[in-house]
């Protein structure tokens, strides 16, 4: 073994380590590899950055943008009616028919653009039923990658595999001839959730934040009461022509009005020159205890003794947010008296937060200033307008906004297109990325909304991990493995020996794009199959097989995809993807034993 096999050995070596032990971010880790192969002499400085520009970096940014553009035209609420329907409230159910439906998919179209597709999906159908996205996303993420085995054009690693047997003077593999292989490894994927997610994917305790618990945290944090209650106001109610500010529902109870429901009108946030009449029904924020008060001091009928108040549950597309103030910022020097949030943007002024200072009683007159941080409650459109309007930092997520009947058709064309380019035989950047420019372009997804689309973490971790894969197959690092591992059992068992090389190339694939890991493998053990007298198709279709079983590092670009949204980190990808990447070697072992040697 040469000086730089060993030193690209070495490498990988510290770049699994560092994946294991997350001692720096994975996009961090990524980058630190690049520059050190770049550093080290292992690839000239052009292929060190040449993930940039790399074929599959271009076609995530695209895709994260029509997925966007997609969940922003309202054609994800379209899609998860019929599942919502099937599945009911069931998490396992729910997760079973998700990773049903984009295992199939993924066997028609390239995996990347399914988890695309049912990224927003599985968002936003946990998310209306209350349930842990990440419970739910990983297995359909892992089923994604799984399903992509179903046909020879499901994954690029099976697409390429006929090309190298026609190199190789061997025929090539018909569509449905990896079908058996890729149904048994998709069921098994997801039996192997649905029995034993409790056990293998985060807990609630560890779970990351999703918008529901950012929202819980930010009220921890804050000691914001969240208690609502409905109120009919009386004729005979103290409330009666006051205006909001006159009730002094804020200073002397401490108390928050969401809203005025008056026949079929809802107001939110009234402003506080809003007028109380009789038969109005409110609905009011705060501790108990102030509720209570507040109600007997007004004589207000109370939700219990009312049969038609307005359910405060309806107020689901509301939410607490911290907005601050920038350097510069034309809110400085004015009150928010002066800026009038409750009139002009229908937003209740909760907190105001300056340096170590907490201002929660009435906070009306006080000037503001940059850096300034407000803590504001209302529905979530007015406060995204609240932002936007006056260039303020949001400092807590949002979900995103659904738009609805907004240009669908040309979403899902513009989605459709890219995948008949696909089809078609064009270069994969360029045909998602022509569908990315006509979503923006019709509208859809707004210039300035972008980069707020593109998930930056994952295109760093890519661009940072392709230059391994150089490397790897440059040095001849690949090629070293390859007789290392599997020449050793030339005199043994079949079995064992596709074993060998289903274990070789799910090492290749975690450190290099799947495609990549075939081109190196395939030529490889097809000369070896040769040597020791195995079949050399069935071990090149066992590699390229193999080359999709990535779970236990977020290497894969299905996995990096999903990583950000479920806030995973490497551990979870180890400890879900160990045991189901070791069944996936055997399975597909078997297979490969039982109907092609």
């Amino acid at each position: 073994m040469d000086f730089e096999i060993a030193l690209t050995l070495t490498i990988l070596v510290g770049t699994i380590i560092l994946f294991i032990t997350e001692a720096f971010r994975v996009d961090i880790t990524a980058i630190l590899v690049m520059l050190t192969l770049g550093w080290t002499g292992l690839i000239t400085p052009a292929e060190a950055f040449s993930g940039l520009s790399s074929n599959a970096v271009i076609a995530i940014i695209a895709i994260m943008i029509i997925g966007y553009g997609m969940e922003q035209s309202g054609v994800m609420q379209k899609i998860s009616r019929p599942l919502l329907a099937a599945s009911g409230e069931d998490e396992k159910r729910l997760t079973v028919i998700l990773s049903l439906s984009a295992g199939a998919l993924s066997g028609l179209m390239q995996n990347i653009g399914v988890i695309a597709l049912f990224l927003p999906i599985v968002r936003k159908m946990t998310r209306k039923l209350n349930l842990s996205l990440r419970k739910v996303l990983m297995p359909v993420g892992f089923a994604v990658i799984l399903g992509g085995n179903l046909t020879m054009v499901g994954a690029g690693n099976l697409i390429i595999l006929n090309d190298l047997l026609i190199q190789q003077e061997a025929a090539p593999f018909n569509l449905f001839a990896v079908f058996p292989i890729g149904l048994a490894v998709l069921l098994f994927g997801v039996s192997y959730f649905y029995f034993f997610e409790g056990k293998v994917l985060p807990s609630p305790e560890d779970k990351g934040e999703g918008f529901l618990e950012k929202q819980r945290r930010l009220i921890t944090e804050w000691d914001i009461s969240t208690k609502a209650h409905n109120y009919i106001i009386p004729e005979e109610s103290g409330l009666l022509n006051k205006t909001l500010e006159e009730s002094k529902l804020w200073s002397d109870y401490n108390l928050y009005l969401l809203a005025i429901k008056e026949g079929n009108d809802i107001s939110y946030a009234p402003w506080r020159f809003t007028r109380f009449a009789a038969g109005q029904e409110v609905i009011i924020m705060g501790e108990e205890s102030d509720l209570h008060t507040f109600a007997e001091d007004y004589d207000l009928i109370t939700e219990e003794e009312c049969d038609h108040c307005w359910n405060h549950h309806q107020l689901e597309d509301t939410a607490f947010a911290e907005l601050m103030l920038p350097p510069r910022s034309e809110l400085a020097g004015k009150s928010i008296r002066e800026i009038a949030v409750r009139k002009n943007y229908l937003v209740n002024p909760i907190y105001l937060i300056r340096g170590e200072k907490e201002f929660g009683d009435d906070f009306s007159d006080i000037i503001l200033r940059p850096g300034d941080t407000l803590v504001v409650y209302g529905p979530i459109e007015n406060i995204r307008y609240l932002k936007s309007d006056n260039d303020l930092i949001l400092l807590t997520s949002l979900p995103r906004k659904d738009a609805e009947g907004n240009k669908p058709f040309f979403a899902v064309g513009s989605f459709l297109l890219s995948i008949l380019l696909i089809i078609l035989g064009f270069n994969l950047g360029m045909a998602f990325f022509t569908g990315a420019v006509l979503i923006v372009l019709s509208g859809i997804v707004e210039l300035d909304e972008i980069y707020e689309a593109v998930d930056w973490k994952t295109v760093f971790l890519l661009t940072g991990l392709i230059p391994l894969g150089i490397a790897m197959e440059n040095t001849g690092a690949a090629e070293y493995l390859a007789d290392l591992v599997i020449m050793p059992l030339q005199d043994g068992p079949v079995f064992l020996i596709l074993l060998a090389v289903a274990l070789l190339a799910s090492i290749f694939t975690l450190f290099m794009s799947n495609v990549a890991a075939v081109v190196v493998l395939v030529p490889l053990v097809m000369i070896i199959g040769n040597q020791i007298g195995v079949a050399p198709r069935g071990l090149a279709l066992l590699a390229a097989v193999s080359a999709s079983n990535s779970f236990i590092l977020p290497t894969h670009q299905v996995n990096a995809f999903f990583m950000s949204t479920g806030d995973y980190k490497s551990s979870d990808y180890l400890k879900a993807g160990s045991f189901l990447s070791l069944a996936y070697i055997f399975i597909a072992s078997l297979m490969v034993y039982l109907f092609y040697i």
